[in-house]
């Protein structure tokens, strides 16, 4: 039989052979089928038996979900190109408990409606203070008008803020996703294997805001700060580093050169404001060690000498201060350093540098998240072992079950023992699947994985009884007659299965959505993967070709 004969007769059986390799592949060998270098003898066994990774009911960890801050006047009627005049409105209004900054407010415009929405992410200004301000601007709003929600835009810039933090974080298996409850409030729900409650709400509290600000003389005899560069408009934030010659931690980041509609960019605004405020000349080298203590994470400003510190602010607070060195400020000072815009900034520790380039990397929270309103759920990991172990017992039980009920009803090794195979070939593909692409598998997953052996096995035994009840099958023409009316069986029962859990798969109904996207993934490599093969195999063991 030549090559094109061959695939002719066995391209079935050859797809799920292929498959099953890649499940293998992807389940079994360190790394998996995506690594992006090869990982050592000692890592490989640090990985456990297989590349799966595991949810919070399979791994322990913690779920905290809370609502956004937030309010929102909708729908206004803003002249185009003066929404940013709003914006400084809000801004500067004089609140009676609140003292706002720039991304404490923003003014959105809705591209599919023409209109503007306003939103404020704090609730120390109220609904009066808010349409008040609003008011200022000239606009038509009441306090009716003002809703304690954010847009959807704001939700999903906070999901998508949050799953960076938590991938560049290196926390495997956490996702970030929104859920909405009867009362119409949306939360924010963030699930972390193998951490507890308070850490997690470390990590969702921090609004994740850098800045540069650039700590000089007055000019009247004190000091003052001036935010000199932005954490936006940083292009390329490096990752946490060591200078093993100097002995510092430091993070690389590149500033954007992009000219704005002014004509400039944030790398010559910023070499200005270096060169305007003294660090390049008489300021160069002079930040005393006493401005910034290491030890207690103390900032002082209470000097008799002046002091050219760049100070690294994050959420406010101040994370280290340094002078500007020597190499830089001749290069700011002669205006070469703009053409390649990038310099060091300097933390105390690891720890400090793993943090800010992780904000660096994820960027900041668009609003904050209320914990006064939190969901908070843990679980133990030695309770979540337990889970993992009666999870692998209920697998094998139903395997098990399921076989022995094929070996009664057809006492035919031929038609029972490929049954069986095919059902398990479907299982490792949908496993070598979730490794493939860092599924965290979850209790939900799990009962998908068994909806899965029962549904699968439930086909394979219609393609059986098709096959076999209408009496001996003799030629290929009649098995492929019967197994034709089988598989359109299959087929309309897939498409009433998937129908009837797509709804489940994308709405945000917690566990629900794992054991549909397991159920759906497992009917459709059955449709057409596994049951095509397993007709294959069964006609050429009953007409013995």
């Amino acid at each position: 039989m030549g090559p094109k004969a061959f695939l002719k007769e066995y391209w079935r059986i050859l797809i799920i052979v292929f498959f099953l390799s890649f499940a293998l592949v992807a389940l079994f060998i360190p790394g998996g089928i995506f690594a992006e270098e090869s990982i050592a003898d000692d890592d490989a066994v640090d990985q456990g038996l297989t590349n799966l990774e595991y949810g919070l009911g399979l791994e322990g960890g913690s779920r905290v979900a809370a609502p956004p801050t937030g309010m929102m006047v909708d729908d206004l009627d803003i002249e185009p190109g003066t929404d940013h005049e709003v914006e400084s409105a809000i801004l500067e209004y004089d609140y009676e408990n609140a003292d706002l900054e720039g991304a404490d407010a923003r003014v959105l415009y809705h591209q599919d409606d023409g209109e503007y929405t306003a939103e404020v992410f704090t609730y120390n200004v109220t609904q009066a203070e808010f349409a008040d301000a609003l008011q200022s601007a000239g606009l038509d709003v009441t306090e009716d008008d003002v809703e304690f929600d954010v847009t959807d835009q704001t939700r999903e810039e906070i999901v998508q803020t949050l799953e960076s933090r938590i991938n560049e974080g290196g926390l495997d298996g956490g996702q970030v996703y929104q859920e909405s409850t009867l009362d119409g409030t949306t939360y924010i729900v963030t699930e972390v294997p193998g951490m507890d409650a308070q850490e997690l709400r470390d990590i969702l509290t921090a609004r994740g805001e850098v800045r540069i600000d650039a700590y000089h003389p007055d000019g009247e005899g004190g000091q003052t700060n001036t935010t000199v560069l932005e954490g936006d408009e940083i292009a390329d934030p490096g990752m946490a580093s060591f200078n093993n010659q100097e002995g510092y931690h430091y993070v690389p980041v590149t500033i954007d050169g992009t000219e704005g509609p002014d004509g400039t960019s944030p790398a010559e605004e910023y070499q200005s404001a270096m060169v305007d405020l003294g660090f390049t000349g008489e300021g160069q080298g002079r930040c005393a060690q006493s401005v910034y203590d290491r030890d207690t994470g103390e900032f002082s400003d209470d000097h008799a000498n002046p002091q050219w510190c760049l100070l690294t602010v994050v959420d406010d607070e101040v994370v280290d201060a340094h002078p500007m060195g020597y190499d830089l400020a001749q290069s700011m000072a002669s205006g070469q350093w703009v053409h390649g815009p990038t310099f060091e900034m300097i933390v105390p520790t690891q720890q400090d540098a793993h943090r800010l380039s992780v904000n660096l990397n994820s960027g900041s929270l668009t609003a904050p998240l209320d914990f006064s309103q939190e969901q908070v759920f843990s679980l133990e990991p030695a309770l979540a072992d337990q889970f993992k172990l009666y999870s692998l017992i209920i697998g094998g039980l139903a395997v098990l079950t399921v076989s022995g009920m094929v070996f009664l009803r057809y006492r035919n090794p031929k038609v029972a023992v490929p049954m069986i195979l095919t059902a398990s070939a479907e299982v490792v593909i949908l496993l070598g699947f979730a490794a493939a692409i860092r599924m965290p598998l979850d209790l939900s997953h799990v009962a998908g994985f068994v909806a899965v052996v029962g549904t699968g096995v439930d086909d394979l035994v219609i393609i059986a009884d098709e096959v076999l009840d209408d009496g001996q099958v003799n030629s290929r023409r009649v098995f492929e007659s019967r197994f034709r009316k089988a598989f359109w069986v299959i087929g309309a029962a897939a498409a009433t299965t998937i129908i009837a859990l797509s709804p489940l798969a994308v709405l945000s109904l917690g566990d629900l959505r794992g054991f549909a996207i397991i159920t759906i993934l497992g009917v459709l490599i059955g449709v057409f993967v596994t049951r095509p093969a397993y007709g294959d195999i069964l006609q050429r063991l009953l007409t013995d070709r």
